[in-house]
């Protein structure tokens, strides 16, 4: 079903943004992995708003509950259910949003399917849905750095014009998080959360781009033709809210090189092969070459802006439509945690695929 992701690691994200609360169940998680809410909330902490000046100011402690799953404080390999509960919704301030469509938001397309949505904050199509797909991706990520020796990490790349300059090999998850923006060189961020800044004022948006890097993934992970590692990240990220565009390795810049040029040579070093440069991001014939994997996720700005725009109204008449309630001037610092939960349901996906196959 639509609302179920993977294959062995099965995560089915439910709820809706203004209703009773949001969760997830998490089907084909290994058993006897140590697990507490302790090790899911940080990643929602990071995630759930409310948390700088520069993201939407709507109050949620988003704090996580386990229901099934664990004993003892560890999987049982059986659901693992988790939930959180809504605490400040305000379905009031989004009573104009009740017949008219926002622009550049999905409230046109799921009416055009469903005959029916919830307008209040959005529905499913809010960012909050992805409140399980983070407390999911935690368990993924425990997974890989215990069992598999891979870390995860994501952050903020580019805002709009500005460009950080950031080594996917040596960045450290402290440095991401040593500012609001969730950008590790600190020169790029200090701009960056003034740009946000001046677009919250003017009560207008701006995107940009996050990086996710994978490293420590062994060779040999992924599966030939349709489900390649790189096609299943790319899904991954543009199932996310506000994702546009997706890039590995050298990305669309590569068409500027040669063959010669853009190729990564073999070469044996400690009786292990590596390549010199990583063009391909990691990633060769959709199958993880051993090298560190990263890619590139581009963010529109967000849809709702605090000015009066054209729209029509369920009734299939134009009128106009003024932005309200609590929104982010910029998705990007709350999407680096979203980021990386996609990346690692992928990674634990087909680390537990390969192993059924390859042993």
């Amino acid at each position: 079903m639509a609302n179920t992701f993977g294959h062995l690691f099965r995560t089915t994200t439910w709820g809706e943004s203004h209703g009773g609360g949001v969760g997830v169940v998490v089907d084909g998680c290994p058993p006897r992995l140590a697990l507490t809410e302790t090790d899911i909330q940080p990643d929602l902490d990071r995630r759930r708003p409310g948390q700088s000046r520069i993201v939407s100011p709507r109050k949620e402690s988003d704090t996580l509950q386990i229901l099934s799953g664990t004993f003892k404080g560890k999987t049982l390999g059986t659901p693992i259910c988790m939930w959180v509960k809504n605490e400040d919704a305000r379905p009031e301030a989004y009573s104009e949003m009740e017949k008219k469509f926002r622009p550049s938001h999905a409230d046109y397309t799921y009416f055009a399917k469903f005959g029916i949505r919830a307008w209040p904050g959005g529905g499913r199509t809010s960012a909050r849905e992805t409140i399980g797909r983070v407390a999911a991706g935690a368990i993924a990520k425990k997974l890989l750095k215990e069992r598999c020796g891979v870390e995860v990490l994501a952050y903020v790349k580019q805002v709009q014009r500005l460009v950080a300059e950031v080594n996917p090999d040596k960045v450290r998850f402290k440095d991401i998080e040593s500012n609001i923006v969730r950008c590790p060189d600190k020169a790029a961020a200090e701009r960056m959360i003034r740009l946000i800044e001046k677009m919250r004022r003017e009560g207008d948006t701006v995107g940009g781009i996050i990086e996710g890097v994978a490293r420590g993934v062994p060779a040999g992970w992924g599966e030939p033709v349709f489900d390649r590692l790189e096609a299943d990240l790319g899904k991954a990220m543009l199932s996310l809210p506000a994702s546009k565009a997706f890039e590995i390795g050298s990305g669309f810049g590569g068409i500027l090189m040669t063959g010669r040029q853009h190729n990564d040579p073999f070469r044996l070093r400690k009786g292990k092969v590596v390549t010199t440069t990583n063009y391909s991001g990691g990633i060769q014939g959709g199958i993880s070459n051993g090298q560190t994997i990263f890619f590139r996720v581009a963010f529109k700005p967000v849809a709702t802006v605090m000015h009066t725009q054209d729209t029509v109204d369920e009734d299939f008449h134009n009128t106009t439509i003024t932005g309200r309630g609590r929104h982010d001037p910029c998705v990007l610092p709350r999407a680096v945690p979203m980021v990386e939960a996609m990346t690692a349901l992928v990674l634990v996906d087909h680390a537990l695929r390969h192993k059924a196959q390859c042993g």
